[in-house]
């Protein structure tokens, strides 16, 4: 029986899945996925690659996630599984690059700049 760990990124979510054979389980932080995103629709991004190549009952994945909030982790978790399932099967690749699940999505929070109150907002000016 074979273990594949992999890493997920999205903002500054980070997911790191223990994925190997077994009846579907997908446990996170020791608890279930879905007792872990009580939201149905993160349930599904976690879910989608699985669903993509059909293997969603026949693999057990253990999760380690930290950072970020509940979409940023998911999206990370989405995106680990996906290059986990490669590392299994590399003919699953072409299906999940066409569903776009092996993109890291660059975009991260722009930093606050001195004197000024957010990013990019400025302070008032006054020309008297």
């Amino acid at each position: 029986m074979e273990v594949v760990n992999t890493l997920g990124r999205r903002k500054t979510a980070v997911a790191r899945i223990y994925l190997s054979e077994g009846k579907g389980n997908i446990t996170i932080n020791k608890r279930d996925y879905k007792e872990y995103f009580p939201s149905s629709i993160l349930q599904y991004i976690v879910q989608q690659p699985l669903n993509v190549i059909g293997v969603a009952d026949k693999y057990d994945i253990k999760v380690n996630l930290d950072g970020g909030g509940p979409k940023g982790q998911a999206e990370a978790l989405r995106l680990a599984i996906s290059r986990a399932l490669i590392e299994i099967d590399g003919e699953s690749r072409k299906e999940l690059k066409a569903a776009g699940f092996l993109t890291r999505d660059p975009r991260q929070v722009e930093r606050k700049k001195p004197g000024q109150p957010k990013a990019r907002k400025r302070f008032q000016f006054s020309k008297r």
